[in-house]
């Protein structure tokens, strides 16, 4: 039946949807209640209601549902539906990573590089940027990237923060493609390649980087470039 749901979910078949999910939710399946939290939260096939989305998230955060708890420190970290808490919000984010949710570990170590909700800690949030990486979320591998490359948290490497870059980079991310750049500019942690350096800073410009967008346009103006 759960299957079922999600085939008509995504099908947009709202009506159907929420009413097997409220079926499933009716004998506590986490991924069920769930879901319909997200339905009541954006308002799909029902009005939508902050209150009970709140409410059917915190009943699958019992049962360890990872979504839910991810979902339920957004919406502290928000104050949507919910008076704000930075430090509850990080809490819930930490429980989700704990679970190998890729987004939570993502914001869990974006949250400790920059002392969001809890003490600045570089070296858990490299930890956290290595598990939502291996998980294959392209920002954690662009912050993993200049963590090493600045020697915050971990050793300076230059070699593992081009590794990281370039995973980022050819993920498509207009971050990792100017940090990508920069180090073959600077040659650091490979050779020096002008024209590499070039060449995915103008990826980054296109997909929208905004200093990117602002190095291509002054070597244009300086006739250097053909774009």
């Amino acid at each position: 039946m759960l299957q079922t749901a999600f085939d008509a979910f995504n099908a947009h078949d709202y009506p159907k949807a929420l009413e097997l999910f409220e079926r499933l939710a009716l004998q506590n399946n986490p991924t069920a209640l769930s879901s319909l939290g997200y339905m009541h939260q954006q308002g799909l096939g029902t009005e939508r209601s902050l209150e009970n989305a709140f409410r059917l998230y915190a009943q699958a955060a019992e049962l360890d549902e990872p979504t839910a708890i991810y979902n339920l420190a957004l919406m502290y970290a928000d104050g949507a539906g919910v008076a704000h808490d930075q430090f509850k919000a990080f809490e819930l984010l930490l429980r989700a990573a704990i679970l190998e949710f890729p987004q939570a570990q993502y914001e869990s170590a974006l949250s400790l590089e920059r002392g969001l909700g809890c003490v600045q800690n570089f070296s858990e949030a490299a930890f956290w940027y290595e598990e939502a990486a291996k998980r294959g979320n392209v920002n954690a591998f662009n912050n993993l990237g200049v963590l090493y490359k600045e020697g915050h948290g971990v050793p300076q490497d230059y070699a593992r923060a081009f590794i990281c870059f370039s995973r980022a980079a050819q993920a498509n991310l207009a971050e990792g493609q100017y940090n990508l750049g920069l180090m073959f500019d600077q040659g650091l942690g490979c050779d020096a390649d002008h024209d590499a350096a070039l060449e995915w800073c103008r990826k980054a410009a296109y997909n929208g980087h905004e200093k990117a967008k602002a190095i291509i346009r002054s070597l244009q103006e300086e006739g250097k470039i053909v774009f």
